[in-house]
């Protein structure tokens, strides 16, 4: 079994829409270890008028976690992030620490709308290439725009892209159309990640396990630990800049 990397979830108690406290951080936490997983990155939503907490409460949470693993006894390496909702002011707000980037390197995990069109997507990936980042999109196969025009998927990715998709799409818990289109996204080679999104221990729960066997059934075991593994861990090596 490899050494698993959950690239987005929503952990950190109280923050956003995912852990509401602490007890519920630590069961999401237990099953996450016992799935697998052997490092995190944290990546609580930013959404203007919805998710705006703050950076430094974003931090207190982080290290009031990072002794909760430490005292379950867990050997979990963490890192901090933020799945961002595109906004006009995003790179400002990159730029300023106002929103994080990914494990502090200049990757950034970006979030759209369903109702957002291709030309949208398109122009905030370049931006963001232009000023410098690594934008990853989100759990692509939520855009209606992009699962309808698939050949889109490859454009972004020549653009500067890098292509996320969610354990639950990909073992078809969120319908069989969405799991086909995460199978042909995997079979040419146009995703980069696959995180659990989990916001939750019970109607939004992690599923890393179940998804790792499963693509290792469709693409072998070279595919999951290029995956699961060796990308993820592309994001907490890298530093900005370089």
């Amino acid at each position: 079994m490899i050494e698993i990397v959950d690239m987005h979830c929503h952990i950190l108690p109280g923050v956003d829409d995912g852990a509401a406290n602490l007890t519920v951080s630590k069961r999401i936490l237990q099953m996450e270890y016992d799935q697998g997983v052997r490092r995190i990155i944290f990546t609580p939503h930013y959404r203007e008028r919805y998710f705006e907490t703050d950076r430094k409460v974003l931090i207190e949470q982080y290290y009031q976690v990072k002794n909760l693993i430490r005292k379950m006894g867990l050997r979990i390496h963490i890192h901090l992030g933020c799945e961002c909702h595109c906004h006009e002011q995003m790179g400002e707000h990159l730029k300023t620490g106002f929103c994080l980037t990914m494990a502090k390197g200049d990757y950034v995990l970006i979030e759209f709308s369903s109702s957002d069109n291709y030309a949208k997507i398109r122009g905030y990936i370049y931006d963001m290439v232009n000023l410098g980042y690594k934008p990853i999109i989100a759990h692509i196969e939520r855009y209606p725009c992009i699962v309808e025009n698939p050949e889109q998927v490859n454009e972004l990715i020549e653009l500067g892209a890098y292509i996320q998709v969610n354990a639950d799409s990909v073992i078809g818990l969120d319908g069989r159309a969405v799991k086909r289109f995460c199978q042909e996204l995997m079979k040419t080679d146009q995703v980069h990640f696959i995180g659990s999104d989990t916001h939750n221990d019970t109607t939004r729960k992690t599923n890393m396990k179940k998804c790792v066997s499963y693509v290792e059934r469709k693409m072998g075991k070279k595919y999951v630990q290029k995956i699961f593994f060796e990308n993820p861990m592309k994001i907490i090596n890298r530093k900005k800049g370089e």
